[in-house]
Formats: structure tokens, C-alpha cells, sequence
């Protein structure tokens, strides 16, 4: 007799199978992910005094002589430097975490797809370091420079280091995002959304919505306000100058992909046609080949 416990379970469907498979490949791509920040983390913890000395610079080389920053919780000097390393360690791991996010997804994109997929994703990821590597060397020693420079007379400006790190994780968070516009101006663009045209007429709106942008993701001061807003209107302009010569590319292609075949003569285009006709023959044979020997191995699997 047959152990019928070891046969598949014929009542589940392929698609439950399907399913269930994509499931634990999205479970084992979170395991790695995860796996990987915490090695980052447990590696960069030895050092989070010195990674947190090294981010609070742009502060603390402005800072009057005498004063420093405190820690107003009792738990701060140990959870703010634990905050910060994991932060770090999950902006280093970026580029594997976007791999990984990558690779679920690529198996079913078209061949197109997966071809402007890519430089899209490299883009973005090198877009959102430099976005943040703006806000540190350009508009922190520029904002922090003017805040103690208002700084009322006799008041000692002794920020918190907890508040710091919130303040600096927000102001990453916000120039990481705003450096992506040309990759969100290209894809308006390549998927029909609106054109290159279209976009620059409405410039005048775009100009202002980049300053209520910066005005809503970042302090409430001029300063990182247009810090903000201007890289953001030259990367809107360089999605659009990107956008057009992708297009004018394709334009050029479809217009020698129709040249080739307008060059072709009556033979060679009934040749063509031919040879699609036996393709088409072709495969329809092999599907009715593979039904068959289906077929046939279900009757004898009822025998």
C-alpha cells in the first residue's frame, strides 16, 4: 500500500503553493535584512561615543567656550548613543536592504522593467546619501551658526543630546527624501503621468510648493527653509533635462525601428511572416505535445 502521507496534498491549489513560497522567501529576505543590521549594530556599538562626537561636531565646534551639551534624562547618556547606532547601522545597510527588496520583486517585472528598474534604484540610493550629506556639511554649519548667533544675551545654549538626535534624524530624513524628486519627475514622466512640457509650464507652482515642502520638513527658520526648497527646484530641473533625452532616445529608436522595416522589400517581408507563422506553428505543438504527456500521466496515475 501506498503512504499516502507522503503524497502532495492534491485539495492544495498551485496558487496557494505559489503563495505560500513567495511568503517564506519575503520571511527569509526580512531574516537576512534584519540579521545584517544587527551584526552592523553589535559591530558599531563599541564606538558610539565617537560616532556620536563625530555628529554633534556641527554643533559643538560653534559652541561658546564653557558650555556642552547635556543629557536631561536619566537613561539618555545610554539610549541616545543606542538610538544613533542603530540609525547608523540601518543607513549603512541601505544599499543590501534595497538589494534584498530588489530581488523579491525582480522575478516579476518584464525585461523593460527590470532594465529601467535598476539605474532607477542605484539612483535613488546614491541620491538619498547625498541628501544627507548635504544637510551635514552645508546646512548645519549654516543653521547652527545663526541659532547661536540670535541666542539672546546671558542665555547659555546647552541643547539636550536626545532632542539633538531627534532634530538631526529629521533633517536627514527630510534632504535624503527632498534629493529624490528627479527620480519621482522621472517616473511622472515615463509612465504617461504628464509630460516635460507640462511640468514647465507649471514652474511657478513647483517653486512654491518647494518652499512649503521646506517649510513643513524642516525647522521653522528661513535658513534650512531655502537650503531646502533651492537644491530641490535644481534637482526638479535636472529630472525634467534627464527626462527629455530619454525620451528623445526612444523617439529615435522607434523612428529607425520603423525605417528598418520600411526598407524591407515584399519578399523579405513575407519571409518575415512566414517564419513568425512556423514559430506560432511551433509552439502551439510543443503545448499540445506538453498537454499529452499531461494528460497521460494523470491516466496512469488513476490506474
Amino acid at each position: 500500500m501506498t503512504d499516502n502521507s507522503i503524497l502532495p496534498d492534491e485539495s492544495e491549489k498551485p496558487e496557494e503553493q505559489g503563495f505560500m513560497s513567495h511568503l517564506f522567501e519575503l520571511r527569509d529576505r526580512l531574516m537576512r535584512m534584519v540579521l545584517v543590521v544587527l551584526v552592523l549594530f553589535l559591530s558599531l556599538f563599541a564606538f558610539s561615543e565617537q560616532i556620536f562626537t563625530y555628529v554633534a561636531n556641527p554643533l559643538l565646534s560653534l559652541m561658546p567656550e564653557g558650555t556642552s551639551m547635556i543629557a536631561t534624562g536619566v537613561a539618555s547618556p545610554f539610549l541616545v548613543p543606542f538610538k544613533l547606532v542603530l540609525m547608523v547601522s540601518i543607513f549603512i545597510a541601505v544599499p543590501y536592504l534595497l538589494y534584498q527588496m530588489w530581488a523579491f520583486i525582480a522575478p516579476g517585472l518584464y525585461k523593460n522593467e527590470k532594465s529601467l528598474a535598476a539605474p532607477l534604484l542605484i539612483s535613488s540610493v546614491v541620491l538619498f546619501y547625498c541628501g544627507v550629506a548635504f544637510a551635514y556639511f552645508v546646512l548645519f554649519p549654516l543653521l547652527f551658526s545663526f541659532l547661536i548667533a540670535i541666542s539672546p544675551e546671558g542665555v547659555a545654549m546647552m541643547t539636550d543630546i536626545g532632542q539633538y538626535l531627534d532634530f538631526i534624524i529629521a533633517i536627514f530624513f527630510a534632504f535624503g527624501i527632498a534629493f529624490e524628486v528627479p527620480i519621482a519627475v522621472f517616473l511622472l514622466i515615463m509612465i504617461g503621468a504628464t509630460t516635460p512640457e507640462a511640468l514647465a509650464e507649471k514652474r511657478p507652482y513647483i517653486v512654491v510648493g518647494a518652499f512649503v515642502i521646506g517649510m513643513l520638513l524642516t525647522p521653522p527658520d528661513i535658513i534650512s527653509q531655502t537650503i531646502l526648497a533651492l537644491p530641490m527646484l535644481l534637482l526638479f530641473e535636472a529630472g525634467l533635462i534627464i527626462s527629455r533625452i530619454v525620451l528623445k532616445r526612444r523617439a529615435e529608436q522607434a523612428e529607425a525601428d520603423e525605417d528598418e522595416y520600411s526598407e524591407m522589400s515584399e519578399e523579405e517581408m513575407d519571409a518575415e511572416l512566414d517564419r513568425l507563422e512556423d514559430e506560432d506553428d511551433d509552439f502551439a505543438e510543443d503545448d499540445s505535445n506538453s498537454e499529452s504527456d499531461d494528460s497521460s500521466v494523470r491516466d496512469s496515475d488513476g490506474k
